[in-house]
């Protein structure tokens, strides 16, 4: 396997909870429902892939809601095209039962579209979508799966797609237990994700690969994000962007039928590639190995609220050069003064997962008291995990 710029967040499940303050009957009530999700969870069909498998093509926004909008081009309209053409290469396949989501220009509600999957009890969930930004420069190809976004830019992407749920009919009532801003809402629903989290990461991973590797377009990475298209699916879940529609370069190829065509099969490959590879593989090893190579290749992103995660090593009035000679072999420190004692810290990160790591391979070392500290750089100050975390997520 060739190696991604990836941007998953390893394990998100036990992102300690313990992070979150809660009071003893607040955390008593979300572990009861939490325990009730399990149960619910556990009432799901598992799959085959050795056979027939069902794949449930979604084709995001229609109708009343057209989506992202740029060079003369709608979202809705690429994206419906699109999935048609993944669906009839599909269809041609014995092995292979496609549903649709729509087939025609008209608005299907989010948790709909996630309702035809489970009851279909289909085996994959690929939703198609087109990214757009106000700036006309980003542009490229990503695949999504469930998780918490790790940057603005993610956020941004979730918070664009989910906006379709406004234009739904007793939106509130529909969405009432989902709160994006909150902590446990976010756990709850990566907690019933956590099954077919790896294959949601195989698939993507197979998707990202084909389209960069073979068509050369832009690769922006496999990355996690707070979809609520994804996270009401109970089986393997992707959704594809497959390029900025206010970007003239990925829009000129997103006009061409061509583009579109070779974009579908690419998908598709994906897809019996998948499909042949699931029950012969060992899928926690080449996930692992697909996190490696995240860690590996990840691509520099900037970060607009500036939060980052560090490990405390140790601390005191002794003014020490950040070397791994003093150090215990520890390389890629930095030293503070914060007027009482020097500080001293290991790497800096976006990713709090990454920090635990970190926070691992530090006390390894010897230094058991050492702990993860977050720092919101824009604000040029120490602040609260909770805070930063809470950030990250909304």
């Amino acid at each position: 396997m060739s190696k991604l710029k990836m941007q998953i967040i390893s394990n998100p499940i036990f992102m300690s909870l313990s992070i979150f303050n809660m009071n003893a009957i607040k955390w008593l009530a979300f572990s009861m429902f939490i325990s009730l999700l399990v149960l619910q969870k556990e009432t799901c069909y598992a799959q085959d892939y050795s056979n027939k498998i069902k794949v449930v093509l979604d084709a995001g926004h229609g109708g009343k809601d057209p989506g992202t909008i740029g060079n003369r081009l709608q979202e809705k309209d690429v994206a419906l095209s699109t999935t048609l053409k993944i669906g009839a290469l599909l269809a041609k396949r014995d092995d292979v039962e496609v549903l649709y989501t729509r087939t025609t220009d008209e608005f299907i509600g989010l948790k709909r579209r996630a309702d035809i999957a489970n009851k279909s009890k289909a085996d994959l969930f690929v939703s198609i979508h087109c990214n757009g930004v106000s700036s006309v420069n980003p542009r490229g190809f990503e695949t999504f799966v469930f998780g918490i976004a790790r940057t603005k830019d993610n956020l941004n992407t979730a918070m664009r797609e989910n906006s379709a749920i406004y234009l739904e009919e007793d939106y509130e009532v529909t969405y009432s237990n989902y709160n994006s801003n909150s902590p446990e809402s976010i756990l709850t629903y990566m907690l019933m994700q956590e099954e077919y989290l790896d294959q949601s990461i195989l698939l993507a991973s197979y998707v990202q690969n084909n389209v960069i590797q073979k068509l050369k377009q832009k690769d922006r990475g496999v990355r996690q994000d707070n979809f609520l298209v994804l996270r009401e699916t109970y089986m393997p879940s992707i959704l594809v962007e497959l390029g900025f529609i206010t970007n003239k370069v990925d829009a000129d190829y997103l006009k061409s039928e061509s583009g579109k065509y070779q974009l579908a099969k690419q998908i598709v490959d994906a897809v019996i590639q998948y499909k042949e590879n699931i029950n012969i593989i060992d899928i926690t090893e080449e996930v692992s190995k697909i996190k490696q190579e995240q860690k590996e290749n990840v691509e520099d992103v900037q970060v607009e609220d500036g939060i980052v995660f560090k490990v405390q090593v140790a601390a005191g009035s002794s003014k020490l050069d950040p070397t791994p000679q003093n150090f215990k072999g520890l390389e890629n420190l930095t030293r503070e003064y914060d007027g009482r004692f020097y500080r001293y810290y290991y790497k800096s990160t976006l990713d709090y997962i990454e920090a635990e790591d970190n926070l691992e391979h530090v006390k390894k070392k010897g230094f058991t008291s050492a702990f993860i500290v977050a720092y919101d750089n824009a604000l040029g100050e120490k602040i609260s995990l909770s805070k930063a975390l809470k950030s990250k997520m909304n």
